[in-house]
């Protein structure tokens, strides 16, 4: 049995943070200064949200609006989704997708330790990159099976599986993602 990897293990620290009321052109001079595209939101030493290069340039550059009058509170996108360091980095991987973003804070006890983002748990394998690399080639090709059972990726969960099958609405999903959905009902 494989030991599951931690969080703690690959983040990234410190998380570089933002008072809630600098402008939205202090929070992307830090950005540049610092070389990273996120930034963890705290108002009176608590973290309330994130800011992220993507949240600036669609709330303020492509609206053109004046980034030395806008308020990072009002840029930030909350609830803040996190993560513990202490949970498994797959648990991180799954809200991710879930919230459809590319890092996460990490959080004990009210306190930001770091940031875990998808290249990080890329580092944390050296096979990753290889197979993040096939999975993109994979989805590039068109989806050619003779069968109701094959290999490859589960639409759902984003895992390689050995036992794929269709479900009714189309999607290709494994074992785990098939109970799942059933016990849902």
């Amino acid at each position: 049995m494989q030991m599951p990897i931690l969080v703690k293990e690959v983040m990234s620290k410190p998380a570089i943070t933002v008072d809630a009321n600098k402008t939205a052109k202090v929070a992307g001079e830090l950005m540049r200064k610092t070389r990273k595209g996120f930034l963890v939101v705290i108002q009176k030493g608590n973290p309330v949200g994130t800011l992220s290069d993507s949240d600036l340039i669609g709330r303020v550059v492509a609206k053109a609006k004046d980034a030395s009058k806008l308020k990072v509170r009002d840029l930030m996108s909350r609830p803040m989704i996190s993560v513990a360091p202490a949970e498994d980095v797959m648990e991180a991987v799954k809200k991710m997708r879930k919230s459809n973003i590319h890092r996460l804070p990490v959080v004990d006890k009210g306190k930001v330790l770091g940031v875990i983002s998808l290249t990080d748990i890329a580092r944390s394998s050296p096979d990753m990159a290889y197979i993040l690399e096939y999975r993109r080639e994979m989805k590039k090709r068109p989806v050619d099976i003779g069968g109701q059972i094959t290999s490859g990726v589960c639409e759902s969960c984003g895992n390689f599986s050995e036992r794929l099958e269709e479900t009714t609405d189309g999607e290709w999903t494994c074992e785990t993602c098939r109970d799942e959905k059933e016990n849902e009902y």
